[in-house]
């Protein structure tokens, strides 16, 4: 099973915690064991697993992202969001998570994040959910 969301971001970097909008796709599915995929189609956004009780662990993220790749700094991109496509291949473009009882195996403090790098803009997520 395949669905498409659309998430809707209001900065241009901010992680947004999806760990609800991914399991009610998986609990929609009716599957009880498998994976499930997802996957930005964007070169200026990402997916990770991390912390999602305290939002600071968020805010910390994007301040290192910050850091490694300033948006003022010299690009040979000359787009205007070079960082963003540098942040993007930092975190990563999907993610693959256990499913068993129709429910994402995840930590006691994981959460499934959505990386904006590029907004505020209205983005795509393709999730795959497969039994097995």
């Amino acid at each position: 099973m395949i669905k498409k969301l659309e998430i809707k971001t209001n900065a241009r970097s901010e992680i947004i915690d999806i760990t609800d909008k991914i399991q009610k796709v998986v609990s929609d599915s009716k599957i009880k064991s498998g994976i499930c995929i997802i996957y930005v189609p964007h070169t200026t956004a990402g997916i990770t697993v991390n912390e999602n009780y305290d939002p600071s662990v968020r805010t910390d993220i994007l301040d290192y992202l910050e850091k490694i790749a300033p948006p003022s700094a010299r690009y040979r991109h000359t787009e205007g969001n070079a960082d963003s496509h540098i942040k993007t291949s930092v975190v990563g473009s999907s993610a693959t998570l256990v499913i068993e009882d129709g429910k994402i195996l995840l930590g006691s403090w994981q959460g499934i994040m959505f990386c904006e790098f590029d907004g505020p803009r209205t983005r795509k997520l393709v999730i795959k959910v497969l039994e097995g």
